[in-house]
């Protein structure tokens, strides 16, 4: 069966479901397999449990029946149906990347749009060659346009999202050191996250690129691949559309926008509920794809203003005992620094930090979290506690931690209170689990 008469059957059943577990009556199973499991053995389950139809790359140990579809390849058939379906639709796809900041990006992105259009855009993280199918599926004919978000910790990872989203639209937020277990090499860091420009010069016909133009990474990959016309914003770069300065960051990130080109000559004041002068680059990210879609300056500063993290991003958690600056769904060189300097410029009292390891960083693990606790050496916190058998090999004299249970014994036992504390780690670390007990 082809993709053409898979994708006639997905209309007369249009769910569905990789997990066996949830089978809604007359959806269409897809088993898909992981490290530790084999959705082909779940595929007449599937059948039994409500679904009309399985798909499948193995033959059940059941045997095969009329209801199930054998093809070569579960993920690449899920892929491929998931691009039909979004064919179906000729309304702008913005593909989002980059090191740090996509996911915060992303959603502003789409609250700034949804001041005007009905938006589809990535829940939660669902950003791998999983997660974009199952969120391009879901494009509906009252959605107007759609934020994707493109994960990457291998090279050619971007392209195969790419090749599925068909984005018309693309931004990197920016490229750091980070999963260079997986990309080998900052340069492979570059050339990954690339790809989504490589697709939007070859591919994409009439392309937009949205580009941070103070970020000179990022210009020189759009230069060496002559990409042209590009759409810029950015604190300094003089050609940039859109501007932005910082007027306050005690401890939420306060800022002033303006735009020429769009006859927004006057500074627009916006107070956020964000942590860290870093994310004033993903605002300007999405004032710039705002006024692109002619959303109102008004209505877009609304949107900024209006949204409140709950992620563990940036966020702030105020307990009976303390004031959390709660950053610990994920870290890498880049993040860990930003969030660091950042808490350290911040003026308030009695500054703490506890920070776990940094993952999937291969060779040079060692080298950049001792970067981190040179730098910890000469900053002006009153506590400094580091998490992990990583952070445990550096050379330091701060509290060392194997993990967070340790963390949390040394909580209840020292009871930290009247503090700012900055909690920053790989989700690994699970450092989440810390502010119940702060």
């Amino acid at each position: 069966m082809d993709i053409k008469e898979l994708y006639k059957l997905y209309q007369q059943h249009p769910v569905i479901t990789t997990d066996s577990r949830n089978c809604p009556e007359g959806s269409i199973f897809i088993a898909l397999k992981g490290a530790s499991f084999n959705g082909n053995q779940f595929a007449v389950s599937a059948l039994e449990k409500g679904c009309a139809y399985a798909i499948v790359d193995e033959e059940p140990t059941q045997g095969m029946n009329e209801r199930i579809i054998k093809v070569d390849d579960c993920l690449q058939t899920f892929k491929d149906l998931a691009r039909e379906h979004r064919r179906q639709f000729h309304i702008p796809v913005i593909g989002i990347t980059g090191t740090n900041g996509k996911t915060t990006t992303k959603e502003l992105i789409s609250r700034v749009l949804s001041e005007k259009y009905n938006v589809l855009y990535t829940q939660g993280n669902f950003n791998n060659d999983v997660g974009v199918p199952k969120t391009l599926l879901n494009i509906q004919p009252e959605h107007e346009i759609a934020v994707i978000e493109m994960g990457a910790s291998h090279p050619g990872d971007i392209k195969t999202l790419v090749e599925t989203a068909e984005p018309t639209c693309g931004l990197i937020t920016n490229v750091g050191r980070a999963h260079l277990q997986g990309f080998g090499s900052f340069e492979g860091v570059k050339s990954t996250k690339g790809e989504l420009y490589d697709y939007l010069v070859n591919k994409a016909p009439s392309p937009v690129v949205f580009i941070n133009a103070d970020n000179e990474h990022l210009m020189q990959m759009a230069a060496e691949r002559g990409m042209k016309d590009l759409i810029k914003y950015g604190q300094k770069a003089e050609d940039a559309i859109v501007r932005g300065t910082i007027t306050k960051c005690d401890p939420f990130l306060n800022f002033e926008w303006q735009a020429d080109a769009f006859g927004i000559n006057q500074p627009q004041s916006v107070t956020t509920h964000l942590i860290g002068a870093y994310n004033l680059d993903n605002m300007l990210a999405a004032i710039t794809i705002g006024l692109h879609f002619n959303v109102a300056p008004q209505a877009i500063s609304h949107a900024l203003e209006s949204y409140v993290p709950s992620n563990n991003r940036s966020q702030l958690t105020v307990t009976e005992r303390n004031k959390l600056v709660v950053d610990a769904y994920n870290a890498n060189p880049t993040s860990m620094m930003a969030a660091l300097q950042n808490f350290s410029l911040m003026e308030v009292p009695s500054k703490m930090v506890i920070i776990g390891d940094m993952g999937e960083l291969g060779e040079v693990s060692h080298e950049e979290h001792q970067k981190v606790v040179e730098y910890l050496k000469n900053a002006h916190f009153i506590d400094i506690w580091i998490v992990g058998k990583e952070f445990q090999a550096t050379d330091c004299d701060f509290r060392k931690f194997q993990n967070v249970e340790e963390v949390k014994q040394a909580i209840q036992q020292e009871n930290p209170h009247d503090r700012y504390i900055l909690i920053k780690g790989s989700n690994s670390m699970k450092l989440f689990e810390l502010p119940p007990l702060l």
